[in-house]
């Protein structure tokens, strides 16, 4: 299996590349099997997506941001 690479992207969804992107199985809470559409998964992190677990861009409209940027944004918040 080539290099698979998953990438946090700023305030979006966990992005999953690779070559063999094909054979990453992902499962849900009953070990059922579901399958992603093209060569690049996009898994949902702010909760929004009506296409759990998959991402369908509604971090974007829902201003949300990632752990990451919340702690720093709360700790310039502290410091003033």
């Amino acid at each position: 299996m080539s290099e698979i690479t998953i990438t946090i992207k700023r305030d979006g969804p966990y992005r999953i590349e690779g070559e063999d992107v094909a054979k990453v199985r992902i499962l849900d809470h009953t070990g059922t099997v579901l399958t992603p559409a093209g060569k690049v998964i996009a898994l949902c992190r702010c909760g929004g997506s009506s296409t759990k677990p998959f991402c369908d861009g509604t971090h974007s409209k829902i201003g949300f941001r990632g752990a990451e940027q919340a702690a720093r944004e709360q700790d310039a918040k502290d410091q003033t």
